[in-house]
């Protein structure tokens, strides 16, 4: 029987990496010593803004791809929001536009992340193009109010990777999440195999190489070393804590997180193809109807509903196929456009929306 594990927020994952040597080191940011454990006031000084989560009592977890760095930042964001309020927030990119004194143009929202406390979205956000845009992160309020999450004056700390991809920097950081007391990191390393997932223990200590992940890609017919994890999910199968990895072209992988040990090399059990010509998005694991799911935003496959009834007895993909196999799933039809998506309580989800030229902000009933 399969069991849910609790997912504190976007369970998205991604991989640090950067530099040469192969340890990386964490250090809190210097100033006064702050109310949460572990962190201390100062400035959170973003290169970019990629990947986010939350870890217990509002602390924001952002993945800094350009400087291959995990923030964490006490947003002081612990009461509970009103209950009956649901977020929608039509043309937000216009109105983050407003807010940051540019045009929608200029806007790209990079991720979303729902902080279980208080039922706040938060939005990593780049202002402008290109290497010289300015990393932003927004709060949005239940009552769909946007701010600006401050970054300076706050209690802080990071943890950077030194062996970090070089030529493919964005690829360093790909997706993060929390995890019984552990920021679970995917992305690409500068090691031979560079597909690389590690955990970093909260509140920050020192960081590892990390584990290289190989997985046998049935679209490609091939094995893979060089993919980074897009996203994936925390999920405690048989009481056997896994992470749900998702790749390019659409390769769903469990990967036991008691084989992660840093310095090595694992292969992940390829359980689903789920359609080439495709980049998995967001995604999140949940409950429904005594049953456990995943609910994956893609770029050219839709919203796919992927049931993970007898997720243990799929026999691991290990051969060329022409497009799909192993678990099967749902599309939901009546949602189009999903681009990022984060649970909002036990029924809901916050999705990001494009369609037609508009980009919504909404609450949608988990299918």
């Amino acid at each position: 029987m399969l069991h849910r594990m609790w997912i504190l927020s976007s369970l998205v994952a991604v991989a640090l990496v950067a530099g040469q040597s192969g340890t990386a080191n964490a250090a809190p940011a210097t100033g006064a010593k702050a109310a949460t454990n572990g962190l201390t006031t100062g400035t959170v000084d973003l290169k970019s803004a990629g990947p986010l989560a939350f870890a217990p009592k509002g602390i924001l977890l952002v993945g800094d791809p350009q400087a291959a760095t995990v923030y964490a930042i006490d947003t002081g964001d612990r009461t509970a929001g009103d209950a009956t309020n649901k977020p929608r927030v039509e043309n937000i990119d216009e109105k983050i536009a407003s807010l940051l004194g540019t045009s929608k143009d200029q806007v790209q929202i990079k991720d979303l992340a729902v902080n279980p406390v208080s039922g706040t979205t938060y939005l990593s956000v780049a202002r402008g193009q290109g290497a010289k845009a300015t990393p932003v992160i927004l709060r949005v309020t239940r009552a769909g109010k946007l701010s600006e999450q401050p970054l300076k004056n706050v209690p802080c700390a990071k943890a950077t990777i030194s062996n970090a991809t070089v030529k493919q920097r964005q690829e360093a950081i790909t997706h993060l999440a929390f995890y019984k007391d552990r920021v679970w990191v995917a992305g690409l390393s500068n090691e031979e195999f560079a597909s690389n997932l590690r955990s970093i223990p909260f509140p920050f200590d020192k960081t590892d190489k990390g584990t290289s992940i190989e997985i046998f890609h049935g679209a490609h017919g091939r094995v893979e070393t060089r993919s980074p994890v897009r996203v994936f999910a925390p999920y405690q199968m048989n009481g056997t804590d896994t992470l749900l990895a998702a790749y390019t072209c659409t390769p769903l992988v469990m990967l036991p997180v008691k084989q992660l040990e840093p310095g090595i090399k694992i292969k992940g059990t390829t359980v689903a193809e789920l359609g080439n010509r495709n980049r998995p998005l967001s995604m999140i694991v949940y409950r429904k109807g005594n049953k456990d799911y995943v609910l994956m935003a893609n770029s050219s496959r839709g919203l796919m509903k992927i049931p993970l009834e007898g997720i243990e007895k799929v026999e691991g993909i290990s051969k060329r196929i022409s497009d799909k196999a192993g678990l099967k799933y749902e599309t939901i039809k009546d949602k189009t456009g999903v681009q990022k998506l984060d649970a909002f309580d036990s029924s809901h989800a916050v999705v990001l929306v494009q369609n037609k030229g508009q980009t919504n902000l909404e609450t949608i009933d988990l299918p």
